[in-house]
């Protein structure tokens, strides 16, 4: 094996064109396909750190009537019931989201954060790595004020001082102890930098208030059918118990993984393992013909070696070792190729929207085992028919033809022509994937948000501690700060939410509408938002019918509110919605809310929302927050107000944090990031396997033109014109495109329909993409055999017929 290797060696520096060219095919293929390989690993495949992950799960509240996906957290006094009755677990612990300010620098600073049962990371099979977890005593109402914090804030902001055990510092205004400091990297549930004890921050929480994620461990034994089933029963007991707040709802239980890997992240990273998967085959299919091209030559040489005693096997060896040695260089650089995609792919992410803690991607032991075996792999596959093609020629046929040998080159054509329409098929499956998600992109780009974006600026800003307790402390601090902001030169309006528009924040409710009888647990769950004075004026909606909240309205709880046309339509279709009423199912002082003024839908929720959701905007008072959002309009950029506002804000109060500060078309640009990483990968996918097939076109009709130069010859000489032969050829290369276009758009169709929750504004059978990525590819091959075409017109009859 080794005098093999050597050969080989020797054989390719021989041929160091062959050589070159596909190394540098394998290479890109290997090397994507390693990259992908990494992320696939890193999301789908790399067990959780957690002791025992898989008898993890969590639990959900769902209200039946909005569908499997929709689900919520669940109520504090509905977790302590489920806790105290399930036998299904032997752990259960609960987390909240949270953002918390630390204020005990110069400047405050706001963090996410989350609040946490005392034994959810003993659960977990987690301890600091510095310090000691909560202790039981310290989750409770009145406890003392305690803090854990991530590593990477520890680092940060602490200068890594072991010292800070014990300290006290300042957490959303309250002096809390610094008892631990967890292990690197670890952000649990996704990217929180500390934590707080849950039960003294959320003791006064309702059931409807369904905003607590629970975390169990299955008992040895238990599926997760039995706890399925078990919580769905526990439910219905709430059900009946407490009929106002938990009719309609019910609670189901799934794995850790498919909470932290939804359905539609799988399909996302299936997809591109797929792609590129389909560019690795394109790229064999491309060694392969050229092996094939190779082999042609060296069939001469072949023959002799059976002749004087070489065994078919041992040339089949010979010549798989060849193409392993190529396949292994390829994956050499190949490696250097992944490590460029994955820098590539890191930078395409925004920083605000990086992956959760428990992802991470690189190229590890894992991926170059992977790149060893597929390279390996690799190169049986593309170097196997040839080899048994080669080895399996005749003789005596080769070694009458000389140098010329040719004895299986019609079974060599017929397989470079079925390898090239595979290839062309492969590319249109991707270039046509590419296509869809490069409109879907340009769909969304282009939507009409139903706001005037281009000078609003917005930013949130949190309250904490106990000076922001009351709601009326909340909405006076929000209406200076608006009134602050407004009074700076060229703002035009300002407002306040606890929630932005696209950026998300905001509350769902059942929604009761007054003399329309709808069964209790089945009232439509609708959005809507507390907002304070102007903000229709800032935001640039206008009021289609009735009138926008007056200052006092705006100031305080009355019971008033302006809703959208897809709010109206849901409660009163084909009625005038103005002076109705309607109620919040979980308002507990059953306030009859007037509808004032109705406006067009907008997109609330952000872009990638396909529905535009039913919205109503109430008084701040209804759902004060202390995360909030503010919105200002300005004449020219809207970049330019946020010192002016940055530092009125610090004026008003200087331990507020201010963060999130981003233009409305920033905003935007957030909500739909992923439809540009998709179209720029799946682009990137469809080009190399579009300059594959090229490649591969012009390889198959310039090996033609050279084993018919002495039929073109004879053609030419009985009196064919140049442009016959031109046509011939190209006609050629056109006609293995059509068959492998034909086979493609079976294909690309059956993908559009897996993709197709993936896109946005975009049919999976746009005709536009399909007929577009057909004629590009009809074009690339008439390109790719116009210069054989060239060739074999300026054939000389004379001096072909002489040769032969």
């Amino acid at each position: 094996m080794l005098r093999e290797i050597r050969y080989a060696v020797r054989a390719l520096w021989l041929n160091k064109v062959f050589a070159l060219v596909a190394i540098l095919c394998l290479a890109f293929g290997i090397g994507i396909n390693t990259t992908i390989f990494s992320v696939v690993d890193g999301v789908l495949l790399k067990p959780f750190d957690f002791r025992d992950p898989e008898r993890l799960v969590v639990l959900h509240d769902r209200h039946v009537k909005s569908g499997e996906n929709n689900n919520t957290g669940i109520g504090w006094p509905n977790y302590l019931d489920l806790r105290q009755s399930a036998t299904s677990y032997s752990e259960i612990a609960a987390c909240g989201y949270r953002s918390l300010t630390l204020s005990d620098g110069e400047e405050p600073e706001r963090f996410a954060g989350s609040l946490i049962d005392a034994n959810l990371f003993s659960m977990l099979g987690v301890t600091p790595a510095l310090g000691r977890n909560f202790r039981e005593e310290e989750n409770r109402p009145g406890a003392p004020g305690v803090v854990l914090l991530s590593d990477e804030l520890w680092k940060r902001r602490y200068n890594g001082d072991r010292g800070i055990l014990g300290r006290s510092i300042l957490v959303n205004g309250k002096a809390s102890t610094v008892v631990g400091v967890m292990p690197p990297r670890f952000k649990f549930p996704e990217n929180q930098m500390l934590w707080v004890p849950l039960a003294p921050l959320v003791q006064q929480g309702l059931r409807t208030d369904r905003n607590i994620t629970v975390f169990a461990r299955l008992k040895s034994g238990v599926t997760l059918a039995r706890a399925n089933a078990e919580a769905k029963s526990i439910a219905a007991t709430l059900a009946t118990d407490h009929p106002a707040e938990n009719q309609g709802w019910t609670t189901t239980v799934r794995t850790l993984r498919r909470e932290f890997i939804p359905p539609d992240v799988r399909l996302v990273i299936l997809a591109m393992m797929g792609a590129v998967t389909c560019v690795l085959l394109i790229a064999c299919a491309n060694v392969a013909n050229l092996m094939l091209a190779r082999a042609a030559s060296r069939h001469r040489e072949i023959a002799i070696r059976s002749a004087i005693g070489a065994g078919r096997g041992r040339i089949v060896r010979q010549l798989l070792t060849e193409s392993v040695v190529v396949a292994l260089a390829g994956g050499a650089l190949g490696i250097i190729v992944a490590h460029w995609g994955l820098n590539l792919l890191d930078a395409a992410i925004p920083a605000e929207n990086k992956p959760p803690y428990y992802i991470h991607w690189s190229i590890d032991g894992v991926a170059l085992t992977y790149t060893l075996v597929i390279s390996m792999l690799t190169g049986i596959v593309f170097g196997l028919a040839p080899a048994l093609q080669t080895a399996h020629g005749n003789l005596q046929d080769a070694l009458k033809e000389g140098v010329r040998g040719t004895g299986a080159g019609g079974r060599r054509n017929k397989l470079r022509s079925t390898l090239v329409i595979a290839e062309v098929a492969m590319s249109l499956v991707l270039l046509v994937a590419a296509a869809l998600f490069v409109r879907s992109f340009m769909a969304i780009n282009s939507a009409d948000s139903g706001l005037d974006e281009s000078r609003l600026m917005t930013m949130r800003v949190y309250l904490p501690g106990d000076p922001y307790n009351s709601d009326d402390a909340k909405r006076q601090r929000l209406e200076d700060l608006v009134r602050r902001i407004e009074g700076l030169p060229g703002v035009e309006a300002a407002t306040a939410s606890n929630t932005i528009m696209m950026g998300g924040g905001g509350n769902v409710d059942g929604v009761i509408a007054e003399g329309v009888d709808v069964p209790h647990g089945e009232e439509p769950q609708l959005f809507f938002a507390g907002v304070t004075a102007h903000w229709f004026k800032t935001h640039g909606i206008p009021i289609l019918k009735g009138r926008d909240f007056s200052e006092t309205e705006a100031s305080d709880s009355s019971a008033v509110a302006v809703v959208n046309l897809a709010f109206a339509k849901k409660l009163w279709p084909k009625q005038d919605p103005i002076g109705r009423r309607f109620r919040l199912l979980t308002d507990p002082s059953a306030h009859w809310i007037t509808v004032i003024g109705t406006t067009k839908n907008v997109n609330v929720g952000g872009l990638d929302d396909k529905d535009n959701p039913a919205a109503a905007f109430l008084p701040y008072l209804y759902v004060p927050a202390r995360n909030n959002g503010i919105t200002i309009r300005v004449q020219g950029d809207p970049a330019r107000i946020v010192p002016g506002a940055r530092r009125e804000i610090h004026a008003a109060d200087p331990g507020l944090p201010l963060f999130d500060v981003w233009t409305m078309r920033q905003v935007r640009e957030r909500d739909y990031w992923q439809f540009g990483l998709f179209s720029k990968m799946f682009t990137v996918f469809g080009a190399l396997a579009l300059l594959l097939a090229l490649v591969g076109v012009y390889g198959v009709i310039s090996y033609g033109v050279g084993q018919r130069t002495h039929e073109i010859g004879v053609r030419m000489a009985l009196g064919a014109r140049s442009e016959d032969v031109l046509r011939m050829i190209v006609g050629q290369g056109i006609g293995l495109a059509g068959i492998g276009i034909g086979v493609g758009l079976l294909g690309a169709f059956g993908a559009g329909r897996v993709l197709s929750s993936l896109l946005w504004g975009t049919s999976p059978a746009d005709p536009v993409s399909f007929a577009t990525i057909a004629l590009l590819l009809t074009a690339t091959a008439a390109a790719a055999s116009w210069f054989p075409a060239r060739r074999a017109a300026a054939v000389d009859p004379m001096v072909a017929l002489r040769e032969e």
